[in-house]
């Protein structure tokens, strides 16, 4: 049996352990071998340090020495000296020092590897996670999840503090409609049943303070069968949390507590507070999204004036059917005609029909459209647009305003990344506020609801068209990321039926799919709201991460897969008839 000693991690050899003996574990990080000497660079999750071996030392140990690869797990034992002057290395901690070798023991082998760990950021991704415990290895991830740790440490102790319990909900649940589409689990014991995975612990939270819990919170894992991007993942974490007897503002003040704490230790940065609050509405107007980045301006501006008596018959035809022309004023920039002419091809690739352009130059208006503008249009849009100049560009869309200005917000992010508009070290934060309670969905012909079907409607509801109809909900936005949303929720039954009816819903299927929700609301259930924070996206943003994958220990691909585990998988026959499941082919 191998004995390991190990007295001090790699990257915490301090003075302290100056001409003491020590003893180190880890992974060969880099070995240089000078004939007479050989250099390790020995890692662990501390840090590097510097190990020499040398015959005169021991002679055993320099010549195992010979032997050692890249990734080698070991165990040594020696003596820690000063580096001579010349050989100091301020870019490692513990660059001052280096430990004379005395005793060496290989703990484990490592065969070639299937890339270097110094050359990961140029290797195909899907190649890093099939090998994903190698990829862990590296400084940054290491860094990445030692944030991560810190991270829940302080939201914990933060939120137990102030009264909370951390209670965990159940992960089999019941599949209920409430937004995006489940994981369905099928049940060996009771057949043709099925338990679904929680997209997020929403009724359980709710029922718990129907319990009296009155403050709960909960690092939750949750499900989500949906298309995968860069910031999504189909099973994540979030920061769940619940109150009682509480409105919007108690809310986000704890919230607001809360990032500034996390802000403070980890950029030493003071968040000021209040945050801003921005109602929806305003948000849409003026920046084309529900989560606007707010670190530079570039605000869309309702344009339709200047086109109302227009012989452009594709804008005309869009006023004509109570459309809209917004557009996004660039100032002080002379783009090339091919660089306009991209910014159609970047509005089409958002699924857009075309963007129109109108820039100006040398006194001249130059646009695809130039000859059916009026000749003094320059003077008719410096009304709309004080700054205006002969260096101004003008990027327009047209159709319904829902349409028209999310591809403007869509299009005023991209100018934003592509002029160098953004502040990168800027933290803008922001309270979206006043949601729509429903969106219709032409397709259904039916509404649904914009955040789930518990939230309370705001005073005035019942006189108010569905469409007109505002939730009491709220997001917490960052830098043009939404890191989290909550809302006040129905705590009586006369409401959520009410609601439900609005949605479609029937008595026997909300019987069915929420019966044990409207018993409770009938037995003295308090008024209550809550938030979740997803904790992968607040550490995308903390670790300036590309992905989200790159803060989560074993993600998925945007496929959905895991290549390491290579799951999904199939399933034997014979396990599948446990179930009562049989395979269809599918038809294409």
């Amino acid at each position: 049996m191998l004995s390991i000693e190990r007295s001090v991690g790699c990257g915490n050899v301090s003075e302290t352990a100056l001409h003491k003996e020590v003893a180190l574990a880890g992974w060969v990080h880099r070995r240089r071998d000078h004939g007479g000497l050989i250099f390790v660079d020995l890692r662990d999750r501390s840090g590097l340090m510097q190990i020499v071996f040398n015959p005169d030392f021991n002679t055993q140990a320099h010549d195992l020495a010979h032997t050692l690869r890249s990734e080698y797990v070991i165990n040594v034992k020696g003596v820690v000296v000063k580096r001579s002057p010349e050989t100091i290395n301020n870019n490692m901690a513990t660059g001052a020092y280096e430990l004379q070798v005395q005793q060496l023991t290989v703990l484990n082998s490592a065969k070639a590897l299937p890339f270097q760990l110094d050359d990961s950021d140029s290797v195909d991704e899907e190649l890093r996670l099939k090998y994903r415990y190698l990829d862990l290895r590296r400084e940054t991830m290491q860094r990445n999840f030692a944030l991560r740790n810190d991270l829940i440490f302080a939201m914990r102790s933060f939120l137990i503090e102030r009264g909370f319990y951390e209670i965990e909900t159940p992960l089999l649940t019941k599949n209920t409609p409430e937004g995006a589409r489940e994981f369905i689990v099928p049940s060996r014991i009771n057949q043709t049943h099925f338990y679904a995975l929680p997209q997020s612990p929403q009724l359980y939270k709710q029922l718990l303070m129907a319990s009296g819990i009155e403050r709960y919170f909960q690092v939750a894992k949750c499900f989500r069968d949906e298309d995968l991007r860069a910031d999504r993942q189909p099973e994540f974490t979030q920061l769940d949390m619940e109150m009682s007897f509480i409105n919007e503002q108690d809310i986000q003040t704890i919230i607001e507590d809360l990032l500034k704490t996390i802000w403070q230790k980890v950029y030493n940065v003071t968040i000021p507070t209040p945050i801003l609050r921005m109602p929806y509405k305003e948000a849409m107007a003026r920046f084309g999204s529900d989560k606007p980045d707010m670190r530079f301006g570039m605000e869309i501006t309702d344009c339709s004036s200047l086109f109302k008596t227009t012989e452009l018959s594709f804008i005309k035809s869009v006023l004509d059917k109570g459309g809209k022309v917004g557009t996004v004023h660039v100032e002080n920039h002379e783009f090339a005609r091919s660089e306009v002419d991209g910014m159609v091809d970047v509005a089409q690739s958002f699924g857009a029909k075309g963007l129109l352009w109108i820039r100006f130059k040398d006194g001249k208006v130059d646009s695809p459209v130039s000859k059916f503008l009026p000749a003094d249009f320059f003077e008719q849009a410096q009304k709309l647009f004080p700054t205006l100049t002969q260096k101004s560009t003008l990027f327009l869309a047209a159709g319904t305003y829902e349409e028209a200005w999310t591809l403007l917000g869509r299009i005023r992010l991209h100018l934003g990344k592509k002029l160098q508009l953004i502040d990168e070290n800027k933290h803008a934060f922001l309270w979206v506020t006043d949601f729509p309670l429903f969106e219709y969905d032409a397709e259904s012909r039916c509404y649904n609801a914009v955040h789930h079907p518990f939230t309370s409607p705001q005073d005035g509801w019942e006189q108010q068209d569905p469409k007109d109809m505002l939730a009491r909900a709220y997001d917490i936005v960052l830098n043009g990321t939404e890191l989290g949303g909550g809302s006040i929720r129905i705590h009586n039954r006369e409401t959520q039926d009410k609601v439900f009816k609005l949605l479609g819903l029937d008595a026997d299927t909300m019987d069915r799919k929420f019966g044990f929700l409207l018993r409770a609301l009938e037995l003295g259930f308090p008024p209550h709201g809550g938030i979740a924070l997803g904790i992968d996206r607040l550490l995308m943003i903390l670790t300036q991460s590309a992905s989200i994958r790159d803060v989560i220990a074993f993600p998925k691909t945007q496929r959905g897969f895991d290549p390491m585990m290579e799951a999904p998988s199939q399933v034997e026959e014979a396990q599948l008839k446990e179930y009562g499941l049989k395979f269809l082919m599918h038809k294409k």
